[in-house]
């Protein structure tokens, strides 16, 4: 099989909407095409159909039921209804929050702004470099945190840098024995690992449509209901729309897509991701094989627990990474988060495990998804390896 250039390998940036999902959205374009929250004829009605079942649809994915999930813009919104959500409702029990050093920026940026606002926020350190757990935050550091007004502790479930799987589930049965509500940002884990909310004991959770193979511009949060019901403060007003908490149009052609996609997952990912797993694999081999000075970020690659099947962070002594991607223009892959390509300092995620300045800026995140192919990995070893001696040599003849 030949390969075409340009090659996709950022696929926790975002992911190419599967055909199959973009079928199940394009009659809710120009056909069913209702408001869902017009009363009375029957487009309204058609329309509020089509986004009560993809919500069914999504909850039973989930483990949820149907009034436990709110739709809204995408992972960020998500997150932010639910730390500001919970702090701005809770505060009467307590303003300290915590969260973890190597948490997206759509968490830390949340947390940041309460800790302006008179919260107390402590953020928890993760397993160093080196470490056979690097990345990965010990439920120990969690139970050290936490105190008699500690409110929430959000802790994602993989990391979108170094596909670190954190132990949640330890972490939930901790809080809840202590009251403490638990958000978990499940964004990049949402189609890539079973989720049961109710077996994962998280009592908030976001995620959203377009990490996995789903239209960008929408999202979930899980809000639980059983056994007592979370309450949150409302972050956008106007309507009333979603049990009140996330007012404004819903985006049905987005949702049908979302739950489609969902369940796409679910049906292949017991195929898809060891599938993923050896491709990321055969990567890594490739890259080390070829060259000298590759080291890995984050957890060891052999064990399917701890790490993100389709994930891979290395770093390339004596090159910088933003330099190496200019040099390769026909591969896509990423030096960090995606949504701190405007702030051009080195990733908080591997300076959080301790990893120096230059190591970091050195090293780039490949993300390996549904349409890449064997031939597409051989085709990135060859490029990144020839980027990178032409870079070291440039750098020494310097």
């Amino acid at each position: 099989m030949t390969v075409s250039p340009p090659v996709y390998m950022d696929n926790h940036a975002t992911t190419r909407v599967d055909p199959r999902v973009v079928e199940a959205m394009l009659p809710y374009f120009s056909q069913v095409y209702g408001n869902p929250a017009s009363i009375g004829h029957s487009f309204g009605d058609d329309a509020r159909a089509a986004v009560e079942a993809a919500r069914e649809q999504i909850a039973t994915s989930l483990g949820a039921t149907s009034r436990e999930i709110i739709f809204t813009s995408g992972a960020t919104e998500s997150n932010n209804l639910a730390i500001k959500g919970l702090a701005e409702r809770a505060r009467r029990h307590g303003n300290h929050l915590v969260s973890v050093t190597t948490e997206h920026k759509a968490v830390l940026d949340p947390l940041e702004r309460l800790g302006r606002r008179d919260f107390e926020v402590t953020l928890v350190d993760v397993e160093p470099h080196g470490s056979p757990r690097a990345g990965l935050v010990d439920v120990e550091r969690i139970a050290a945190a936490l105190r008699d007004d500690t409110t929430l502790v959000s802790v994602m479930l993989a990391n979108n840098e170094i596909g670190a799987i954190h132990p949640v589930t330890d972490i939930a049965a901790l809080c809840r024995e202590r009251g403490i509500v638990v958000h978990c940002d499940a964004t990049q884990a949402v189609g890539r690992m079973p989720i049961d909310v109710a077996a994962l004991g998280v009592d908030l959770m976001s995620f959203s449509a377009h990490k996995l193979y789903g239209p960008k511009g929408v999202g979930g949060l899980y809000v639980r209901r059983r056994g007592g019901a979370v309450r949150l403060q409302s972050q956008i007003d106007g309507g009333g729309h979603e049990a009140g908490l996330r007012s404004g149009t819903l985006n049905v052609p987005g949702i049908v897509g979302f739950a489609r996609a969902l369940e796409l997952c679910q049906q292949e990912m017991a195929e898809e991701q060891p599938r993923l797993a050896a491709l990321r694999d055969r990567l890594f081999a490739g890259l080390t094989g070829a060259l000298d000075g590759v080291s890995l970020n984050g957890p060891p690659l052999d064990d399917p627990a701890l790490r993100l099947a389709g994930n891979l962070n290395v770093s390339f002594a004596y090159v910088d990474g933003e330099a190496l991607m200019m040099n390769m223009k026909d591969l896509a892959v990423s030096s960090g988060s995606a949504c701190t390509s405007a702030n051009p300092e080195p990733s908080h995620v591997l300076r959080a495990m301790g990893v120096s300045e230059e190591i970091t800026r050195a090293s780039l995140r490949f993300g390996l998804g549904r349409f890449n192919t064997a031939d597409e990995v051989d085709f990135a070893v060859g490029r990144v390896s020839e980027a990178v001696t032409r870079l070291r040599k440039l750098s020494s003849m310097a």
